[in-house]
């Protein structure tokens, strides 16, 4: 399994999914947890998480088995990260406040009294 990040795009679908069904199956293991344990603690039944673990189920069943095992971790990098482009930061700080404004006032009451 040394290769299988090079290989990824070289897989079939069916493949990957077993791949992830193995890993639900190995982290599982290693925790020493059965399935009715994580079924219980996902709220899901125990062969959905069959299902997973054969490399099937849906993606509301993945997250929460991955939840329960404490592996959400591995999600991170399908968070979007959004980077500025030094232009866009530029424009962004000329738009910023450099002074506060005067509060607007009555000019006729502000007469002075001499």
């Amino acid at each position: 399994m040394e290769n299988i990040n090079n290989n990824l795009y070289a897989m079939s679908d069916e493949a990957i999914l077993q791949l992830i069904g193995n890993f639900l199956l190995e982290t599982r293991l290693q925790q020493n947890k059965s399935q009715v344990e994580i079924a219980k603690a996902s709220g899901i039944n125990r062969s959905t998480v069959t299902q997973l673990e054969d490399g099937g189920g849906t993606l509301t069943s993945f997250i929460k088995v991955m939840r329960s095992l404490n592996q959400l971790e591995i999600l991170e990098n399908l968070k979007i990260k959004s980077e500025m482009s030094p232009l866009q930061l530029a424009k962004m700080n000329q738009q910023k406040r450099q002074r506060a404004s005067r509060k607007s006032q009555d000019i006729s009451t502000n007469k002075p009294n001499w």
